[in-house]
């Protein structure tokens, strides 16, 4: 039986400026219901309301969860680039629905050195999915296009795409490219990179 596909990251992009601020309080703390906890009544997001915060909190606590110990602390540490680059890993893990497209389109079209990532390559995703996933017909057209809109957005927060939807090189730092690397490497194939690029991750 085919897993259905987790479909709930309409909003928000990698969030980014909050996703370090999260890391940093659940090393403090060392429980994410306590994390949740804690952003609700301290604010910690500075979001305008506390339906917001809520939704945000649990939006991105849920990501981070995916991530380890190891990528948490560097995640807290890291250059702007390298934190973009763990989060689009830590909604890949979180959204099987986004690391197939990071694995059949935008690594493929990279090595093929199709550079320009359309929604057109994104519709022609969907549609193939949609064959086998019934929940993708099952949401509101207005709700497919959050979801396309919010992952090129996704894309571009973390430099993957330029804002004229041409692919990047992905440019890891050695330490991230190790820390990924010690999970395999099939944690290296949601980003644009060459098979010589995966292998230079790996040692």
């Amino acid at each position: 039986m085919i897993q259905r596909y987790r479909l709930s990251f309409t909003t928000g992009g990698l969030f980014v400026q909050q996703a370090p601020l999260i890391a940093e309080c659940f090393q403090r703390v060392g429980s994410w219901k306590e994390v949740r906890s804690q952003m609700k009544a301290a604010n910690l997001l500075q979001v305008r309301t506390a339906a917001a915060a809520t939704r945000i909190g649990k939006e991105v606590s849920a990501r981070l969860e995916g991530l380890s110990t190891a990528e948490l602390e560097w995640l807290v540490e890291a250059s702007r680039r390298d934190q973009a680059y763990l989060l689009w890993v830590a909604a890949c893990r979180r959204y099987a629905f986004i690391r197939d497209f990071a694995l059949e389109v935008l690594r493929e079209q990279y090595l093929v050195l199709r550079r320009q990532l359309t929604f057109a390559d994104y519709d022609s995703y969907y549609s193939g999915k949609a064959l086998w996933h019934i929940e993708l017909d099952e949401i509101a057209p207005s709700t497919q296009l959050k979801l396309r809109q919010n992952l090129f957005r996704m894309l571009r927060e973390a430099d993957l795409l330029s804002d004229q939807s041409v692919i990047h090189p992905a440019q890891l730092s050695p330490h991230l490219a190790q820390l990924l690397a010690a999970r395999g490497k099939d944690e290296l194939l949601i980003f644009p990179a060459t098979d010589n690029d995966i292998q230079r991750w790996l040692q």
